[in-house]
C-alpha cells in the first residue's frame, strides 16, 4: 500500500469517531424534536377537545412557545422564601402606602361601589393591586405562553398545575384578550393583568364589570377592581370580619404547628395554650396561629377567616400579612387625610 493510501486510511480512522459522534448527536436531537412535537400534538388535541377549539390553531399557537431558563430560575428563588423581616419592606413601604392612598382617592367611587356590591373591604382590593403590580405599573415582562409552557413541560415539581393553566390559556382563544395569545405578557408564573390572575382564575372569577362584552384585566379598571373583589367574595370573605391580631405568648406557651392558614381552633383554645390576643375578641371565633420572623424577633399572630381568604390568592402567610398591613396603612392614611 502506498504512503498516501496509508495516510488517508489513518486520517479516516482518526476522523471517524468524531463523525460518528456528530451523527449520533444529530440523531438524538432529531429524536428529541420528534418527541416534543408528538407531546405538543397530544396536548393540543386534549385542549381542543376540552375547550372546543380547532386543534390546528391550538397546535400552531403552542408551537410558538419557547423554553425560558430564566423562568425556572425565578421559580426557584421566590420572594416568599425570605424571612418576614426582609419580606415586609418589599411590599409594605412608604411609597406603596402613598401610592395606594392616591389610587384609592382617585378611584374612590368605583372602589367603594364594587366593595359594597361584593361585600369585601375596599382597602384590601386596593392593597392586592398594590402588592401584585404596584397599582398596574408592573404587570410582567414574560410572554405568558412561554411561562406556562416552560413550567408545564420543563418544571416537574409543578408540571401538572401549569399544564392545566396552559390548557385554560390556550382554551380562551385570541378573542378573549386585548392581544393575540402569543403576545400576552405577564409574570414568570403566567399571572396576568393588574391583579395577576392565572388563566383558571380568569375563567372562574374575572368579571366584565364595565359591560363591554369582554374581560380586560389590563385596561378596564372596572373589570380589574370587580374581578379582585369577586375573587375574595367567592372564597368566603367575611364582611367587617377580623383578619389578624397580634398575640403575646405566655411563658411556656404550647408549640403549635397547624400546617396551614385555615382557622381550625376556637380563639379560646389558643388562649388556653398561651396565646392571648392583644385586644379582646369573640372567644368562640375560629382562628389559627402564625409565627413570623420579625425584625425584633418572633412575632405571633392570631389569624381568622379573612386571613385565610387572602391566602387563597397566594398561599404564603407572609403575602397575606403584607396585604393586610398595607391595607391597614392605606385605610389609616385615608382617615388621617379626611377633611
Amino acid at each position: 500500500m502506498s504512503k498516501v493510501a496509508c495516510f488517508l486510511l489513518s486520517a479516516g480512522a482518526c476522523l471517524a469517531p468524531g463523525l460518528f459522534a456528530h451523527a449520533a448527536d444529530a440523531a438524538a436531537s432529531t429524536s428529541q424534536a420528534s418527541a416534543r412535537e408528538a407531546d405538543l400534538a397530544r396536548f393540543a388535541a386534549e385542549v381542543a377537545r376540552e375547550y372546543r377549539q380547532p386543534a390546528p390553531a391550538v397546535l400552531a399557537t403552542l408551537r410558538q412557545a419557547r423554553f425560558q431558563q430564566s423562568i425556572v430560575d425565578a421559580m426557584n428563588r421566590p420572594a416568599e422564601a425570605k424571612p418576614w423581616k426582609d419580606y415586609r419592606p418589599i411590599f409594605v413601604s412608604a411609597q406603596r402606602e402613598r401610592e395606594g392612598i392616591a389610587f384609592y382617592r382617585e378611584h374612590r367611587e368605583l372602589i367603594e361601589r364594587v366593595a359594597h356590591e361584593f361585600h369585601v373591604a375596599p382597602e384590601i382590593v386596593v392593597a392586592i393591586i398594590g402588592v401584585e403590580t404596584s397599582y398596574g405599573r408592573v404587570t410582567g415582562k414574560y410572554r405568558v405562553l412561554d411561562a406556562l409552557y416552560t413550567l408545564g413541560f420543563h418544571y416537574p415539581p409543578r408540571e401538572k398545575f401549569f399544564r392545566g393553566e396552559l390548557a385554560q390559556f390556550l382554551g380562551f382563544g385570541d378573542a378573549e384578550f386585548p392581544e393575540p395569545l402569543t403576545q400576552v405578557r405577564g409574570s414568570y408564573a403566567g399571572a396576568m393583568g393588574w391583579g395577576q390572575f392565572m388563566p383558571t382564575s380568569i375563567a372562574k372569577y374575572a368579571r366584565d364589570y364595565d359591560g363591554d362584552g369582554k374581560i380586560d384585566l389590563w385596561n378596564s379598571l372596572p373589570d380589574i377592581v370587580a374581578s379582585v373583589a369577586n375573587y375574595f367574595a367567592a372564597f368566603g370573605w367575611e364582611e367587617d370580619g377580623p383578619i389578624a391580631l397580634r398575640a403575646q405568648p405566655a411563658d411556656g406557651a404550647r408549640t403549635i404547628d397547624p400546617g396551614g392558614s385555615e382557622p381550625v381552633y376556637p380563639l379560646e383554645q389558643l388562649v388556653s395554650w398561651g396565646y392571648a390576643p392583644l385586644q379582646h375578641y369573640d372567644p368562640a371565633r375560629p382562628a389559627n396561629l402564625v409565627r413570623l420572623d420579625g425584625e425584633h424577633g418572633p412575632e405571633y399572630w392570631i389569624t381568622f377567616q379573612n386571613f385565610y381568604v387572602i391566602t387563597r390568592y397566594n398561599r404564603s402567610p407572609l403575602y397575606a400579612m403584607a396585604v393586610h398591613q398595607l391595607a391597614q396603612a392605606i385605610a389609616a392614611g385615608l382617615q388621617d387625610s379626611a377633611p
